[in-house]
């Protein structure tokens, strides 16, 4: 890996951190540049701009986050046993997010909303990769047999992406992940509920 890299790959790293805690309008670059250690010249070296670098820092934490969630499906076999490490995994990005701040697909929704137009299309895609992937496993579960055949996946998916991730602003609001386990608690016995009797 070149040097150039590595020191693009340190920016993009310093900056998801910071504008997933502070937010894009809450983070200068003059923050950037504390956190980097680089001039406003070396980070422009590697980014054209401010923007540039937010969505670059977004598709990075994102990835970081995603990569943590795949490390729990990964573990299982079967799809409704997925659906349930799904779950697992956002307990545990609660408890321990991979990317300090939190989860930045719910701190960027709520920031760029309307604010950051390219941002807002950028976490529409991002949760689509994932409503799309909760879909999947719950089609996947009907056809194997473990989920019932007249589950709405789309329905079923939203449910749990909508729960999971006010489950997460609520532990982050209160400082108590007590609040995302009663959210998964809630979300298992769900997926039980409609879960086939094996």
């Amino acid at each position: 890996m070149g040097k150039g890299k590595v020191t693009r790959d340190m920016i993009l790293g310093k900056a998801a951190a910071l504008f997933n805690s502070r937010g894009y309008f809450g983070a200068s670059m003059s923050d950037v540049m504390n956190a980097t250690g680089l001039e406003k010249g070396g980070i422009y070296n590697h980014f054209s701009s401010k923007d540039q670098l937010a969505l670059e820092a977004f598709d990075f934490a994102f990835q970081t986050s995603s990569q943590e969630v795949s490390r729990h499906l990964n573990t299982k076999q079967k799809a409704v046993d997925k659906l349930l490490a799904f779950v697992d995994a956002f307990e545990s990005v609660a408890a321990d997010p991979p990317i300090p701040g939190g989860c930045p697909l719910l701190n960027s929704a709520v920031e760029c909303d309307d604010g950051h137009p390219e941002m807002k299309l950028r976490v529409q895609k991002a949760m689509d990769v994932v409503l799309a992937t909760l879909e999947n496993l719950i089609a996947k579960g009907i056809s194997e047999g473990d989920i019932e055949p007249s589950t709405n996946s789309s329905h079923l998916a939203r449910s749990i992406i909508a729960s999971l991730e006010g489950g997460i602003m609520l532990a982050k609001l209160y400082a108590d992940t007590d609040y995302m386990d009663s959210v998964a608690k809630v979300l298992r016995n769900q997926i039980a509920a409609v879960r086939t009797s094996t």
